[in-house]
């Protein structure tokens, strides 16, 4: 697994770890079933506190996206595509909510931002 740590950022370690995990499994990175590192060995790899690791796993299994099995270890779990899907959404919606904020902010209209929005869109199809 690839994780990176930014001190500079201002989400908490285990968030990092957790959302770039999530992204690791939507985007099929990690496939259902794969074992994930133990908590231990991935907190030895990032250099941080086995607890953090720890919080970052129960959240991953809280959401759904991976299991536990006792003296196994955690593995990915099958893809719920409709939580999957309102991940996604979550995720542009903290982004479009900063667009907006920064949009008014910089005294740009509506019907400027959709225009923006639809020329990014179709950009890359």
């Amino acid at each position: 697994m690839n994780i990176l740590i930014s001190n500079a950022s201002d989400k908490p370690i285990y968030e990092q770890i957790t959302s770039q995990l999530k992204q690791m499994i939507i985007n099929g990175e990690l496939e259902a079933g794969s074992q994930l590192s133990s908590m231990r060995m991935l907190a030895k790899e990032l250099r941080i506190s086995v607890i953090t690791t720890k919080r970052a796993y129960e959240d991953l299994e809280r959401d759904g996206f991976i299991y536990t099995v006792v003296g196994k270890g955690s593995y990915v779990a099958e893809k719920n595509m409709e939580f999957i899907r309102e991940e996604q959404l979550k995720i542009v919606e903290d982004y479009l909510t900063k667009a907006v904020e920064g949009a008014k902010a910089g005294g740009i209209e509506l019907d400027e931002m959709q225009e923006i929005l639809q020329i990014l869109y179709k950009e890359d199809r």
